[in-house]
């Protein structure tokens, strides 16, 4: 293990700092860093940075704490000092790995600390959809006093596709509302069997068998939800995606909202933040959040600790 000046802040070199929770208003983990010899740099303080920033703002950098912004292998060729990249969350679908990996670049991940963050939005956005309430909250504040009748979620089926951390706890919390939840997962953990109102189940059955589909699964190049499974959906099915703006072929779904097969759309993640203005995103039966499922005090302390801890053992060998 090298061994590193604890002293002088900024001997070890510089980390720059992106996810926008942590480049606005810091955090105190973030010390820990600067304890440890580091220079922290900001390239974008409380925005997403774009390339010319990254380049501008990392190219000195050996460490970065690195948010949801899109890491080309292009733009990691030019970060030429880099050793690691710490993400303070579980997804690495927006950075080049496979360019990482060949720089000798080091990508890490901090899984499971913004889990129930991201499960308790979940479980927000069935009920909003399910009630409208967005919708109705609306309606009241333009001076309306229209009513949409709602759906009770007690008794109806929750359909998880993907069932790791994040799905296993909208599945505990499901099941206390008193929903019947089916999961699939390509690699299910069969020893999770929370309750008799519980079971594991083929992609096609989950689709097929319920009320409300909720998204907790990686990207895979294709869309879960395209046209052909959308196909498959029972008549007004609400639909909730915390996971990936890549799970949903935008154009099938918003054809389902139209004809009434999908009721509901609640999503929380978009192909670019922020989005720019599209009809799915205005469509009267779509709830959007700004990508604030792991965006809580207590998701935010654990994965920054994790991603401090991760970078700082990183640097270190």
């Amino acid at each position: 293990m090298a061994s590193l000046n604890l002293t002088e802040p900024g001997r070890n070199g510089r980390i720059a700092v992106t996810p926008r929770s942590l480049s606005d208003g810091g955090h105190p983990a973030l010390q820990k860093l600067e304890r440890a010899g580091y220079e922290l740099v900001y390239p974008s303080p409380g925005a997403v940075p774009n390339e010319d920033q990254i380049r501008a703002g990392v190219s000195q950098c050996v460490g970065y704490l690195a948010g949801t912004e899109r890491l080309s292998g292009q733009v990691l060729e030019d970060l030429t000092r880099l050793k690691a990249i710490s993400r303070n969350g579980v997804g690495v679908d927006s950075i080049d790995v496979e360019a990482a990996e060949r720089l000798g670049i080091n990508v890490l991940t901090a899984p499971g600390a913004n889990s129930q963050g991201v499960a308790e939005l979940t479980i927000a956005l069935i009920l909003a959809g399910s009630r409208s309430i967005p919708w109705h909250d609306a309606q009241l504040k333009s001076g309306q006093w229209n009513r949409r009748p709602g759906n009770e979620v007690s008794g109806k089926v929750l359909g998880l596709i993907g069932c790791g951390q994040i799905g296993r706890r909208v599945a505990t919390m499901a099941l206390g509302l008193g929903m019947k939840v089916i999961a699939f997962d390509e690699y299910p953990v069969t020893s999770f069997a929370p309750s008799p109102d519980f079971s594991w189940a083929p992609r096609e059955r989950v689709l097929s068998s319920s009320h409300v589909i909720s998204l907790h699964t990686p990207p895979s190049g294709q869309p879960v939800l395209g046209a052909a499974a959308i196909r498959l959906l029972q008549w007004g099915t609400g639909v909730i995606n915390t996971a990936r703006a890549s799970l949903i072929d935008d154009e099938a779904l918003l054809q389902a909202l139209d004809s009434g097969q999908v009721e509901y759309l609640a999503t929380d993640v978009f192909s670019s933040e922020p989005p720019a203005p599209s009809r799915l995103i205005t469509h009267p039966r779509v709830i959007t959040t700004p990508h604030i499922g792991g965006y809580t005090k207590e998701s935010v302390d654990r994965a920054t600790q994790a991603a401090v801890d991760n970078l700082l053992h990183a640097l270190a060998t």
